[in-house]
């Protein structure tokens, strides 16, 4: 009796082992994984880079724009952007890649999906031509900084949030209280400061006077279509028809020879095991930096 236990008990250690390095082997696996382009042929091609989801880090998108503006065989690049915006920063540190592209002498050209504003937009005007769908949701030109208010709520419960501060300011946008009347108009002195650096982006790379922007900077979404007319897009159309674009303004044949960088292929259980903790992790550490107050080109 006594050694059928000992083997029952050995049999549990050596499968709870097992499990264990199967779960290490697979979150490594998945950790190291790294992206690589699509061959797209001999010659010149034109580049694809997708600008998806909110724009809440910038490295992923900047890494494609060098790594397609070192290579010679590529003279233009498509930025296909769907996304609603998101953080100031980010949003910029694209925008000023874009620029670093263009003065090697690239030509870029943006492709707008079914949303591009705020932050979306804010980077597509870096480009030498924006296309956009008749349909696509554009502008939404402004700045955003919210957080959640839980005073009343920490008083029913009975909780207290005690504070120490070295300043009047420092715990500006605190959930367990609202702001002051001076803690507000110190916020908007920012937000008006980043709000104006939009405004001149937007003025500088479509070429039009910044009263003029102001105008329609208020916040409004626009279609593509009524976006063209104020002069924000300058051609309707596809990703097809940016890719045709970019191809007669390069001197290509159309449509053009493409190429794009796409995720590795994972095609065992240790890879999707991978992939799935380092996407929920991913996931998990945004949220949690998403709750945070923080500067927003966002359009809701």
């Amino acid at each position: 009796m006594s050694r059928r236990r000992d083997w029952t008990i050995g049999i549990i250690i050596g499968a709870a082992f097992l499990v264990f390095m199967f779960m290490t082997v697979a979150f490594f696996w998945g950790l190291s994984s790294t992206d690589g382009a699509d061959f797209g042929g001999f010659g010149k091609k034109v580049a694809i880079v997708e600008l998806k989801g909110t724009i809440s880090a910038s490295e992923e998108i900047v890494g494609q724009l060098r790594r397609f503006a070192d290579d010679s065989s590529i003279p233009a690049i498509v930025l296909r952007i769907d996304s609603p915006g998101g953080g100031v920063a980010a949003s910029q540190e694209i925008y000023d890649e874009i620029q670093r592209v263009k003065e090697k002498g690239k030509k870029v050209i943006v492709s707008m999906g079914s949303v591009a504003a705020s932050g979306g937009l804010y980077v597509a005007v870096a480009a030498d031509t924006i296309v956009a769908n008749p349909g696509t949701l554009t502008g939404s030109i402004g700045v955003i900084f919210e957080f959640p208010t839980l005073e009343k709520l920490m008083e029913k419960v009975g909780v207290r949030y005690e504070v120490v501060k070295s300043g009047e300011y420092k715990d500006i946008g605190s959930i367990a209280r609202s702001m002051t009347e001076k803690e507000s108009a110190a916020l908007q002195v920012v937000i008006d400061d980043t709000y104006d650096q939009f405004v001149e982006a937007v003025a500088k790379g479509r070429r039009l006077d910044k009263d003029s922007v102001k105008v329609f900077a208020d916040g409004r979404i626009f279609t593509g279509r009524q976006a063209k007319e104020m002069k924000l897009v300058d051609e309707l159309g596809d990703l097809h028809d940016a890719l045709d674009i970019a191809a007669e303004m390069v001197g290509l044949e159309s449509p053009p020879k493409t190429v794009k960088i796409i995720p590795r292929r994972r095609t065992g259980m240790l890879d999707f095991l991978g992939k799935t903790f380092i996407d929920w992790l991913t996931e998990y550490a945004g949220e949690t930096a998403n709750s945070a107050p923080a500067l927003q080109y966002r359009y809701r």
